[in-house]
C-alpha cells in the first residue's frame, strides 16, 4: 500500500501539469493566407485588371470614332486592323477586330494544374551531389589518412586582376517619352485646366468632370502622349481631342473653341493644346475625361489636388 500511494500521487501531478500547459497555436498554411496585404498609398486608383475584347459588332448609330475611344485605340489601327479605306464607311451587324492582326493575347488560365512533385537526387537520375561532411574521432591514424587525402589538392587558381574601371561618358539629356513602355498604371497627371469642377463623375451620365473656365483660356494635356483623334465626329463632344498615353490611358478634351495640335503629334504633360470653348454645349466649359482600357474611370481619383 505504501508503494501505491506515491505513485498515484506522481500520476496525479503529471495530469495536472499536461492540463495547465497551454495549446500549440494551429497556423493557416494555406496559400495566400500567410502575411497582411500589402497597402495602397490613398493617392492611388484600386483598379482591377481587365482582358480586352477581341472583336466587336458594330450597331446602329455607332461610328469607327465611338468604337475606337470605348475600347481605347486609336481610330486610324482599328481601321488599319480592318482594312476599312473610309473609317465612316461601316454598317450595322459588321464585326470588328479590336486588336492587331499580329498580336497575342495572354489571358490567365483557368484553375490551377495539377504538379507531381518528386524528390531530386533519387537514384538514377542523374544529379550529381555534394559529398557529406563526416566528423571523426582523433586518432594518428584517421590525421594520417586526412593528410594523405589532401596532398594532392591543387591551390585555387588566382582570379584575374580586373582591368580598372573607364570614366562613364557624361549622359546627354534624354528627349521625353511621350508613350510610356513600361508600367501602364504609373503616370503622373496634371490638371488639364485651372478653373473649378462644376460637375463630377457619374457614369453613364457624365463620363467625366467639367471644369468651368472662360472662352479662350488654356486647354493642357493632362499627361504626356500622343493625339490620337481631333475632331467633331463624336456626337455631344463637340470640338474634342483625344490623347493616347500608353495601351491602357487615353484623355479626352471636349467643348474646344479651337485646337492647337495635330493628329499623330506628340505633347507633353502641361503643354496647350487647346482654348476652352462651348462647342456641342449649352455653356462654356471643358468637359475632361480619362479613359482606361476604354472604360470610363473618375478623374479625381487621378488628377493631385489642387493648390
Amino acid at each position: 500500500m505504501s508503494r501505491i500511494l506515491p505513485g498515484l500521487v506522481i500520476a496525479s501531478l503529471l495530469l495536472a501539469g499536461c492540463a495547465g500547459s497551454p495549446r500549440a497555436p494551429v497556423v493557416d498554411r494555406t496559400p495566400g493566407t500567410l502575411g497582411a496585404a500589402p497597402s495602397v498609398p490613398p493617392s492611388q486608383p484600386v483598379v482591377a485588371a481587365e482582358a480586352r475584347a477581341d472583336a466587336y459588332t458594330v450597331r446602329r448609330g455607332d461610328t469607327l470614332y465611338a468604337i475606337a475611344l470605348d475600347h481605347g485605340l486609336d481610330y486610324r489601327e482599328l481601321a488599319e486592323w480592318n482594312a476599312l479605306a473610309d473609317p465612316n464607311l461601316i454598317r450595322e451587324g459588321q464585326v470588328l477586330r479590336l486588336n492587331s492582326p499580329g498580336a497575342v493575347q495572354v489571358r490567365p488560365i483557368a484553375g490551377t494544374a495539377n504538379v507531381i512533385a518528386q524528390p531530386l537526387g533519387g537514384a538514377g537520375d542523374g544529379i550529381k551531389t555534394e559529398p557529406r561532411v563526416q566528423r571523426l574521432p582523433y586518432s594518428e591514424e584517421n590525421l594520417a589518412l586526412l593528410t594523405k587525402s589532401g596532398s594532392g589538392a591543387k591551390p585555387a587558381a588566382t582570379p584575374p586582376k580586373p582591368e580598372p574601371a573607364k570614366p562613364a561618358a557624361p549622359a546627354s539629356k534624354p528627349e521625353p517619352q511621350p508613350i510610356a513602355e513600361g508600367d501602364d498604371e504609373k503616370i503622373e497627371w496634371g490638371w488639364p485646366a485651372a478653373g473649378r469642377v462644376s460637375a463630377g463623375f457619374s457614369d453613364p451620365a457624365n463620363k467625366g468632370v467639367d471644369i468651368s473656365g472662360k472662352k479662350g483660356e488654356p486647354v493642357y494635356a493632362s499627361a504626356g502622349g500622343k493625339v490620337v483623334y481631333i475632331g467633331e465626329g463624336l456626337r455631344g463632344y463637340g470640338k474634342l481631342v483625344i490623347v493616347k498615353h500608353n495601351n491602357t490611358y487615353l484623355s479626352a478634351y471636349a467643348h474646344n473653341d479651337s485646337i492647337l495640335v495635330k493628329e499623330q503629334q506628340s505633347v507633353v504633360k502641361g503643354q496647350k493644346i487647346a482654348e476652352i470653348g462651348s462647342s456641342g454645349a449649352e455653356t462654356t466649359k471643358l468637359h475632361f475625361e480619362i479613359r482606361r482600357q476604354g472604360k470610363p474611370v473618375d478623374p479625381l481619383k487621378f488628377l493631385p489636388a489642387k493648390p
